[in-house]
């Protein structure tokens, strides 16, 4: 029977809401809509004692739960007010107050080969530009909002209505001590920028697992002058929990698949999980790839993966698996500069369909997400003679301006020329092989971007009968039906060398 559960009690609470899995946000909608009960107070204090029948006179007068598909958020709403019986709200406190529980629902999805990952980053409560900052993390509003959540997992098909994701798992979760150490430098560094009077630059690549994640429709709509500092105006945000953290938390703590993760911190340590990483690569600074490989009892040979290797095992790690890394979303990336100053290549990322490309929105869009929440770790090594020098490392992520400003223009100028139509011109060398080029802008043609094949091999199916390659296999379809080489985004050499040259 809905709210039939105590609030003022843990396991009470946990017990009611585990039955929700294996149901459908319709089936509890339906429930909510045959129930005589629209709300927990009815249930528990509008009853006679006498035949448990409602007390007609003072039952709630709520006409329904009024669902409506396109308001972001929705799902969450449903279950507080349709299953648990209140009215959600933007409270800061805990949802079940006096026992300090937080109700959350998140989505997850299926991969394809079966298992689950996170769907996206959990929001915990809303970054206040109107007052100071709390700098006790034990007496702040996040802290209330995280010691102990009853999470709510449902999968996620966008292929069906939204009404009928089935809710799969349930569970309490409170971040391990591990975590909560990191958590807790995440939010003071937040804090610190905020009282720096930067709030306009928060950024989910900041931090490791706790991130300020952006809040409303647009960027104008959600502007808020800050309460330090020059009173610029900024977008709204929500501290939250990082989505590569909550994909780990759903894997490691919630699925307990018992993945065989390393760990770069084997010890207690007194700076940030960030000052040590840096710390164990800087160490070398001076030593060349040869000494390295000596060091680390590894084969000299110059293959690419050489260099990579020695990043993994400086931090005492095999591979890119490390737990810190997994949790914060931070990418290794290797760079080798060249005796000329110069770095050999761009640096790439994964392919994208064109057609959904031109059909995204720039702040949820993949290449918005991606910096917005990606930290890198840059591995820097310099040429000197026949061998290679470690010059440092940085943890580095893409600045507010070059990310919503330059990266912006340069995404949408791609997306227009896509959605329009790419212009292909078709010429034949001296040797009578064809050639065909686009009117893509090139890396000369922008600052921070652009775009150039994935796929090693050309593939072409045009509309006026030339086909050339394996379409299937190298080729994404355009929305005008051709075909072209599939494509992926690049950082331009010129850029990354810039953001470098505090080590060179």
């Amino acid at each position: 029977m809905l709210f039939d559960y105590n609030n003022k009690n843990e396991k009470s609470i946990y017990d009611y809401a585990k039955k929700l899995e294996g149901m459908t946000f319709r089936e509890v909608l339906d429930e909510y809509k045959d129930s005589m009960y629209k709300t927990y107070d009815d249930f528990h204090h509008l009853r006679t004692k006498v035949n448990d029948s409602p007390n007609i006179s003072y039952l709630n007068k709520d006409p329904g739960y009024i669902y409506n598909p396109k308001a972001k958020g929705q799902l969450g709403g449903l279950l507080e007010n349709c299953y648990f019986g209140y009215k959600p709200n933007s409270d800061p406190h805990a949802d079940f107050f006096d026992v300090g529980v937080e109700l959350k629902s998140t989505p997850i999805e299926k991969k394809n080969n079966g298992g689950y990952r996170a769907g996206e980053r959990l929001s915990i409560t809303n970054i206040s530009f109107e007052e100071p900052v709390e700098d006790n993390f034990y007496k702040s509003h996040v802290w209330e909002k995280i010691k102990r959540i009853l999470l709510i997992q449902y999968l996620r098909d966008k292929s069906i209505d939204r009404l009928d994701y089935m809710i799969e798992f349930v569970n309490l979760f409170t971040p391990p001590k591990e975590d909560l150490k990191i958590i807790i430098d995440d939010y003071n560094a937040i804090n610190n920028k905020i009282k720096q009077g930067k709030a306009h630059e928060l950024s989910e690549g900041d931090t490791m697992y706790l991130g300020a994640c952006t809040k409303g429709a647009t960027a104008k709509k959600s502007m808020r002058p800050q309460y330090y500092g020059d009173h610029e105006p900024a977008k709204k945000r929500n501290y939250c929990f990082k989505t590569a953290y909550m994909n780990f938390v759903l894997k490691n703590y919630i699925l307990k698949n018992n993945v065989p993760y390393e760990s770069i911190v084997k010890e207690k340590i007194d700076s940030t999980v960030q000052d040590y990483i840096l710390k164990l690569i800087n160490r070398h600074i001076g030593q060349t790839d040869e000494e390295l490989c000596k060091e680390y009892n590894r084969e000299y040979n110059n293959n690419k993966a050489q260099w990579k290797d020695l990043s993994f095992r400086m931090l005492g790690i095999k591979g890119n698996h490390a737990a810190e890394l997994e949790k914060a979303n931070i990418v290794v990336k290797t760079i080798r500069i060249e005796e000329n100053g110069k770095n050999k290549e761009s640096m790439s990322f994964a392919p994208f369909k064109a057609k959904e490309l031109v059909n995204e929105n720039w702040e949820d869009s993949t290449v918005y997400e991606y910096f917005e929440a990606t930290q890198f770790l840059f591995v820097v090594f310099k040429k000197s003679g026949n061998r290679y020098k470690l010059k440092g490392a940085k943890l580095w992520h893409m600045p507010y301006h070059d990310l919503n400003k330059v990266v912006h223009e340069e995404w949408g100028q791609y997306q227009n020329i896509i959605k329009n139509g790419v212009k292909f011109e078709i010429t034949n060398s001296d040797s009578g092989k064809m050639n065909i080029k686009n009117n893509l802008p090139g890396q000369k043609d922008t600052k921070i971007i652009h775009i150039r094949p994935h796929s090693q091999k050309a593939a072409y199916k045009l509309n006026n009968g030339v086909q050339i390659g394996n379409v299937e296999r190298d080729a994404d379809e355009l929305p005008n039906g051709e075909w072209m080489t599939r494509q992926s985004f690049w950082l331009n050499r010129e850029y990354v060398l810039k953001q470098l040259k505090d080590l060179l």
